[in-house]
């Protein structure tokens, strides 16, 4: 006896309908924001150890940005800042690539009230 294989695919239809629309209201609930970090010295900590990590990463991959950098040791304090704007206006790019890895912390900075970083 030939049994029909048309109530097997609806029931197999059916039930992948029924997981989709489960799935897709899963999709639906875990689409919200997630809640941001906890505004902790712990955070913060986690926060600039990957902004210098990433940073060291940028300098290792670029030898010409870090021997600029590296090039500013020993310089005086009151002499740094205008460098560096001198450097980052000549080399948009790599201001830009900068602030990107900067930004996680000033994020952190923004949203949890502390006050920026001193040059």
């Amino acid at each position: 006896m030939l049994l029909s294989t048309r109530p097997v695919i609806a029931g197999v239809i059916g039930t992948g309908a029924v997981v989709g629309a489960l799935l897709s209201g899963a999709a639906v609930a875990s689409a919200q924001p997630p809640e941001p970090p906890p505004c902790t010295a712990a955070e913060l900590a986690r926060v600039m150890s990957g902004v210098t990590f990433e940073t060291s990463n940028y300098l290792t991959t670029h030898p010409e940005v870090n021997d600029f950098f590296t090039s500013l040791k020993g310089q005086p304090k009151d002499q740094l800042g205008e460098q560096v704007r001198t450097y980052l206006d000549a080399n948009p790019t790599v201001r830009s690539d900068l602030q990107a890895i900067r930004q996680p912390s000033v994020d952190f900075r923004n949203r949890c009230g502390v006050p920026p970083e001193t040059p």
